[in-house]
């Protein structure tokens, strides 16, 4: 009796086993880390991106907002998660300017990048009472004094402050004047209050504001009009400049998923972002989608890495 006790004992123990192994991941909810806060477009488009992926996979996809050093706490959370995808993150434009800038030696190789599923030119924003009714009255107040400006889009560093500072020194500015924010929204809300003077945040962002009649946007940093503003024109048809810089978001997690679990997150995310449910809940916030899996992001990374060390180092904001 004590040896069959044992044999079914081990049995029990051997077939357990074998079925933990086996088991198809995900199996708990899993956790999505939003490097900025709420009501900006990174919360916006992670969510919405949660909310589908979470239909596909079948487990709940939490969202938590870990702000701080301009993105630096959320992505240094993802990168130094377990490994095992049950914590996973929404990474940024700004991971391809720290280690230029400085502030953190993070970058896409800290990573396992899984999806890229946005990408928006920023838009010169400005209030509907301010000093600035045209492009031609803010570029010319900024070649007169650039540093009498109060701007701002989110963290001193980040992709808007280095447009702002491009066109600043395209326009032989004396000095940019730039209000850091951790994200667009706080500094929506200073530009709407009076307490800065230029919005520069990717047009979404600030289409609430802009549809109350607060704001309104005089330029688009993009090579192209934007079809939900066909008449925004872009930054170099306003001003013979150009420089267009986007920003862009993705899915990823830490370095060495599994790659059962990256290849199951890639096709589901592939399938989400392909979806009319995307498609329509992205162009009601007019929010563009793309779509780069896998390697083909590591490779996207690779150039947006070059393409903004060398905009960064002509704009002086590379820390030697």
């Amino acid at each position: 009796m004590t040896i069959l006790k044992t044999l079914l004992a081990t049995t029990v123990i051997v077939v357990g086993g074998i079925s933990a192994a086996c088991a198809e991941y995900p199996e708990r909810p899993i956790t999505l880390i939003v490097p900025w806060g709420a009501g900006g477009g990174t919360d916006a488009t992670g969510r919405i991106l949660a909310t589908l992926m979470e239909e596909e996979l079948g487990q709940p996809i939490n969202v938590v907002n870990r702000t701080g050093g301009g993105s630096v706490i959320g992505h240094k959370e993802i990168a130094d998660a377990d490994p095992d995808g049950y914590t996973l993150g929404i990474i940024t434009t700004e991971l391809s300017m720290f280690h230029w800038l400085g502030t953190s030696e993070l970058t896409y190789k800290d990573f396992t990048p899984l999806g890229l599923y946005n990408a928006d030119p920023s838009a010169v924003v400005v209030r509907t009472d301010g000093p600035f009714d045209s492009m031609d009255a803010l570029t010319t107040a900024i070649e007169e004094n650039a540093a009498a400006i109060r701007a701002g889009g989110a963290n001193q560093g980040g992709v808007n402050h280095l447009a702002y500072v491009t066109l600043v020194n395209e326009l032989d500015g004396n000095r940019a004047f730039w209000v850091p924010t951790e994200g667009a929204a706080p500094a929506l809300q200073l530009l709407a209050s009076g307490a800065i003077d230029v919005g520069v945040v990717q047009l979404p962002e600030a289409q609430g504001l802009i549809d109350a009649g607060e704001l309104k946007a005089l330029s688009i940093l993009g090579t192209e009009r934007d079809p939900a503003h066909p008449n925004l024109p872009t930054i170099k048809e306003s001003t013979g400049i150009d420089f267009p810089i986007n920003g862009w978001r993705g899915l990823g997690g830490p370095s060495d998923l599994p790659d059962d679990v990256s290849a199951t997150l890639i096709e589901v995310m592939a399938d989400v972002v392909s979806s009319h449910a995307f498609a329509d809940l992205m162009a009601k916030r007019s929010y563009g989608v793309v779509w780069e899996g896998g390697d083909a992001f590591v490779d996207y990374l690779a150039q947006r890495d070059e393409a903004f060390g060398k905009a960064m180092n002509a704009a002086g904001l590379v820390k030697n």
